[in-house]
């Protein structure tokens, strides 16, 4: 026995293994890539379970949309009903839009979360209209938000840890949210006290680790939402009840970005279209993919193009599209350039020679 453990070590030693011990013990997690949305590891990630707090995520993308941060917020009676984690607000203080959103993602404070959505949505069942309507709007067919804060007075289970993914990769395309919830620590003073916030986000600890969302209520158990950087792959990890949800994740992390790659299968700048019909083709964008080795055999790219003898200059002309395993993951549209000197007259082009010595 004892020699076939040296064997196993010389082997790692000489040929070092990418070996991740993928102990999973949440109830329901993913990993997404956050610019394609392709999933890279999944566990039912379609039962629908509590959140906790994970829901202010929403709260916050909703305020950010229909509030203005500088707006001065002035408390009110609903933060006597708030109980669980809160900032602390008393009736009567004055904060901004702003200062109550970094208390809503760092402290998770419920207390904030119902303040902002009676100010933003007028009242907060109005502003659970709103939460229900951007959840629609971004395709969750099976979220269902119930309040502003995600204590969970009713128990309905109707979030996925997939849906949870998709709200992520939304709300990180908001500067506000990237740039809140990756922020460890905040100072700021109402008109009554002075406040020194500290993220609970142990995620952030983790060099490659950009923000995130933690929750926790009895019955939902530990929930985490978290956004990571490594190497040209941006990444959302989700973990639904799980006890161990930074170890899970930080584990799922580990996975994701030692075994995919993130592979440019469309260079703007490089790229043959086959052309005989235009003067000159151009699109606007690269595109990426994240790829485990092997994979790439897999990815095909097609260029159709239009028969047209009459365009005109950067006119679309045509529409490039990639496929994974016969399956469609990305287009975009090809644009003709005409050749200014190749389609004027003659003495157009007499005229811009001698307009350009000058």
């Amino acid at each position: 026995m004892k020699k076939v453990v040296s064997f196993i070590m010389i082997v790692c030693l000489l040929y070092p293994c990418k070996t991740f011990s993928l102990v999973d013990t949440s109830r329901s997690s993913i990993v997404m890539d956050m610019d394609s949305g392709r999933i890279l590891y999944e566990k039912n990630i379609n039962e629908k379970l509590l959140i906790a707090s994970t829901t202010k995520i929403m709260t916050f993308v909703v305020a950010v949309e229909n509030g203005f941060l500088d707006d001065v917020v002035v408390v009110g009676d609903e933060v006597l009903s708030m109980y669980g984690t809160n900032i602390y607000l008393e009736v009567g203080e004055e904060m901004t839009l702003r200062d109550l959103l970094y208390g809503l993602i760092l402290r998770s404070g419920n207390d904030a979360a119902v303040v902002i959505a009676k100010h933003v949505g007028g009242s907060i069942d109005k502003f659970v209209e709103l939460m229900n309507k951007k959840a629609k709007m971004l395709g969750m067919t099976n979220t269902k938000f119930s309040n502003p804060h995600g204590l969970d007075f009713f128990f309905f289970k109707q979030k996925t840890a997939y849906e949870m993914a998709k709200l992520t990769k939304y709300a990180s395309s908001l500067m506000e949210y990237v740039e809140i919830s990756g922020t460890k620590k905040w100072k700021t003073t109402s008109n009554k006290k002075t406040y020194i916030w500290y993220n609970r986000n142990k995620m952030l600890s983790n060099s490659y680790v950009t923000g995130g969302k933690t929750g926790y209520t009895p019955r939902a158990g530990k929930t985490l939402v978290s956004t990571a950087s490594k190497d040209n792959l941006n990444l959302i990890a989700v973990t639904l009840n799980d006890g161990n949800h930074y170890d899970t994740q930080k584990r799922l992390f580990d996975y994701a970005f030692s075994n995919y790659k993130s592979t440019l299968i469309i260079d703007k700048d490089n790229i043959d279209f086959d052309n005989k019909i235009y003067d000159e083709l151009y699109i606007n964008y690269n595109f990426s993919y994240p790829l485990k080795d092997g994979e790439f055999n897999k990815i095909e790219r097609h260029i159709e193009l239009y028969q047209l003898e009459n365009y005109e200059n950067n006119q679309k002309v045509g529409e490039i599209t990639v496929t994974f395993d016969g399956e469609k993951i990305y287009s975009e549209n090809i644009y003709a350039k005409k050749d200014k000197m190749k389609n004027n007259s003659f003495f157009d082009n007499i005229i811009d020679f001698f307009v350009s010595l000058f």
